[in-house]
């Protein structure tokens, strides 16, 4: 295996694209004694419409959750059952544009990972287990629809994009669910579950030639057809609705604000643009901002405001919300600090400290294995090596993070969305 040194970040880590095609990484942590296996697929919420076998297909909203659930059942039974009492514990989630599935353990690792291979390879549906799933998975939507903190995200992804996937919710929807058969779920696994659209990361004290080896030995020789996918036409930058409230149960009124960005296709400009996005939220209303302070002292939030910057295949949005007083104040003095700060500059000293505590976050998230398997196995498939952020993170300037703000924190492409008190 090919063996990269970073000697910002003192890490070691061994590569190998494997001849089906898949993408081996394997972080080196002498001495540890957990041992963290992490296997993703570049397939998610949003992967509704690709072209297989020449032809477009249309699925279901959710499928991709959907399948990410049913791929623990095996013809023997339930995986979970082998690897429990194999000292393993497991887990897997489904996002926009990823579904990974992950085990850790600090005993029999090779035998867990080749079980973590084999299950994720080989499905296994039957029409009375789909159905069961159904109900199960219905459940879980209803629960999240009736969850505000989901609604106001969902309500915002409505107003900011008219056509991109990315306003369907990962899960689907109770009627989408009911369009699944196990027939859709085998071809999705067929298209996107192919060895050169998957990354397996593992991080702990392990041999990575044998890793390479195992994995070689499980999987398919071969790796399917890159699989072209449709995420709708190319949005504009304005929102597709200025505002929406709703009333629900609350005790207080709650809010979300987003702002449409300009997406990066991808490489190391999208970690760059990724950097200085996250430096623009710190700076215009993490929790040592000058308006967060004043707008906590002066009682129109509660401590709750908080935001990120996402980008997704064809879409990038900065949002921000929490509990407020008065929602569409604080959205008018987000806008308006913004502007500020575009124009007259970040105070030298403030950006200053921002950004070590920015870098000193990034540093301390590589103590989490979960942490560094997620970044990396998003680094590949967005065409970028996360262990480069040191380099990277040095080329950012103030002047970067106030035209990001100039630019994309603006009246023209904000939206926002309201949860009041009610019934």
């Amino acid at each position: 295996m090919k063996t990269l040194e970073y000697p910002r970040l003192g890490e070691k880590v061994f590569r190998e694209t494997l001849s089906s095609g898949l993408e081996v990484v394997v972080v080196s942590k002498p001495s540890h004694a957990k041992h963290y296996a992490f296997f993703a697929v570049r397939y998610g919420g949003m992967d509704m419409r690709f072209q297989l076998g020449g032809r477009w297909q249309d699925t279901p909203a959710g499928i991709a959750h959907y399948l990410e659930h049913k791929m623990f059942d095996t013809e023997e039974g339930n995986v979970l059952q082998e690897l429990a009492k194999n000292g393993a514990a497991d887990n897997a989630f489904t996002s926009s544009s990823m579904t990974a599935y992950y085990i850790q353990c600090t005993e029999k690792f090779y035998e867990n990972l080749r079980i973590l291979l084999s299950f994720v390879s080989v499905p296994y549906f039957t029409q009375e287990s789909v159905d069961k799933e159904q109900g199960i998975i219905a459940q879980e939507i209803r629960m999240i629809e009736d969850d505000p903190d989901w609604r106001v995200y969902a309500n915002l992804m409505d107003c900011l994009y008219r056509s991109s996937p990315v306003r369907v919710p990962v899960a689907g929807s109770v009627e989408s669910i009911r369009q699944i058969t196990p027939q859709t779920l085998y071809d999705c696994h067929k298209a996107f579950y192919t060895p050169a659209n998957m990354v397996l990361v593992c991080v702990g004290d392990m041999d990575p030639d044998r890793v390479a080896a195992e994995a070689e030995a499980i999987l398919p020789r071969e790796s399917g057809p890159a699989i072209d996918r449709d995420y709708g036409a190319e949005e504009s930058l304005a929102p597709s609705e200025k505002e929406r409230t709703l009333t629900m149960e609350v005790s207080m009124p709650m809010f979300l604000a987003g702002y449409k960005c300009r997406p990066q296709s991808g490489g190391e400009a999208l970690l760059r643009q990724s950097i200085i996005g996250d430096l623009a939220c710190d700076v215009l209303f993490g929790d040592s901002s000058p308006l967060y302070t004043r707008l906590y002292e002066e009682g129109v939030i509660n401590g709750s405001l908080g935001g990120n910057f996402d980008m997704l295949p064809g879409v990038a949005y900065l949002y921000v919300g929490g509990d407020a007083k008065d929602p569409r104040r604080v959205f008018e003095e987000i806008g308006r600090q913004a502007g500020k700060l575009g124009e007259e500059g970040i105070d030298e000293a403030f950006y200053q400290q921002i950004r070590r505590a920015s870098y000193g976050g990034m540093i301390r998230s590589l103590n989490s294995f979960e942490n560094i398997a997620v970044s990396m196995a998003e680094g590949y498939f967005r065409g970028f090596d996360y262990y480069h952020f040191p380099e990277v993170f040095d080329t950012v300037s103030k002047a970067d993070v106030e035209a990001f703000l100039r630019e994309n924190v603006a009246g023209e492409r904000a939206a926002l969305s309201i949860i009041q008190p009610g019934t």
